[in-house]
């Protein structure tokens, strides 16, 4: 049986555990380009014993970042900062992942602690775009509508920065479709009013996403496996639902998707979320045993048992441990000690190690 520190195989890549370190935006970049601050950010949650780490959104336009301090991959010069990571990262044992993503009408935000809603362009903000001329909210821009030329050119960003992030030394990539971002606002129809072939129907409306995943699927190795992470449900009635999450998660598994990294909301801030430890998971569950793939439970997942729990009952073949590992870099070590599986430890901390841990091999 599964549990927490089996092994993941998918395609050629395995983990040596089931806990991955989400994307999580950390506002940190220059110009798109990694810092010293996440060579230090990433660097620990690999040591500390997470089995994939998967670097935050990671913009593939310079419109398409959150805000100006958003990593990137849509400029040759942005690869090797970010490989450098990587590179530790693989000598730790992990698996290095990244995030593409394009934040849509979310864009051009102020970075969180400075300011709510959209960064004036005078403050060197942008334009920002979205399938409709729909605001996520107050305070927030008016989006410019994509044409047809401004959607192909999403599609080849995308390529283009897998491409890149196959320079980088990524062994997997994922899809961002999910937190109210642009392939999200294509797929709700809370932020989608188009009338042309990407609006109305659900064919219409997941046909942007569909045709990432392509591009991205074309450029990325066969043996290499690529993620997409949805919002399960809007938490808003008329918006995208579970059962339009499992019809496009069959669609995408035949499609060379691998894992479906499932979180839920994000859509319109007036969303109302029943928050509590394990929230999604049952989402995950649902899209696995529905869609028949694997998938990734996320959202308040904070105790060694929880986590095991999870993947033992088959909810999930993965669990994405988010808030509790921003706390505690070494949290995947102190459930391996929790749960009485063996730790594997980095041999530079081994006198501080408990009895019977072993020395950690990289990848």
């Amino acid at each position: 049986m599964s549990h927490l520190f089996s092994p993941l195989r998918l395609r050629e890549i395995t983990l040596p555990n089931r806990i991955a370190v989400p994307p999580m935006c950390t506002y940190s970049a220059s110009n798109g380009m990694a810092t010293d601050w996440h060579l230090a950010h990433l660097g620990s949650r690999a040591s500390g014993g997470a089995g994939l780490i998967i670097t935050e959104a990671t913009a593939v336009t310079p419109v398409g970042r959150i805000s100006p301090n958003d990593l990137g991959l849509w400029d040759d010069c942005q690869v090797e900062p970010i490989a450098r990571v990587t590179r530790f990262i693989h000598q730790q044992g992990a698996i290095a992942g990244v995030q593409l993503a394009h934040a849509g009408r979310k864009g051009s935000t102020w970075v969180p602690g400075t300011g709510v809603g959209t960064l004036p362009v005078e403050q060197g903000g942008w334009q920002v775009q979205a399938p409709s001329e729909r605001a996520f909210g107050d305070g927030f821009a008016v989006p410019q509508a994509l044409d047809e030329t401004g959607i192909q050119q999403v599609i080849a960003d995308f390529s283009a920065a897998a491409q890149r992030a196959l320079a980088a030394g990524y062994r997997v990539v994922e899809v961002h479709a999910a937190h109210g971002y642009l392939l999200h606002q294509f797929l709700s129809p809370l932020a989608n009013l188009r009338t042309d072939e990407y609006g109305g129907s659900f064919e219409n409306r997941t046909r942007l996403t569909r045709e990432v995943v392509a591009a991205v699927r074309a450029v990325w190795p066969q043996h290499f496996p690529v993620f997409v992470r949805l919002s399960a449900t809007d938490w808003v009635d008329g918006g995208w639902s579970i059962e339009e999450t499992v019809a496009l998660a069959r669609i995408l598994r035949e499609e060379g998707v691998d894992l479906i990294d499932t979180s839920s909301g994000g859509m319109v801030p007036s969303a109302s979320m029943p928050l509590g430890p394990g929230y999604q998971t049952g989402f995950a569950e649902q899209v696995r045993r529905e869609a028949g793939i694997a998938t990734g439970a996320v959202g308040l997942i904070t105790a060694a048992e929880q986590a095991d729990h999870i993947i033992r009952t088959r909810q999930a073949d993965l669990v994405l441990v988010g808030r509790e590992i921003l706390r505690d870099p070494y949290w995947p070590l102190h459930a391996a000690q929790a749960l009485g599986q063996p730790a594997h430890w980095p041999h530079q901390y081994l006198r501080a190690a408990p009895a019977g841990s072993t020395q950690r091999g990289s990848l």
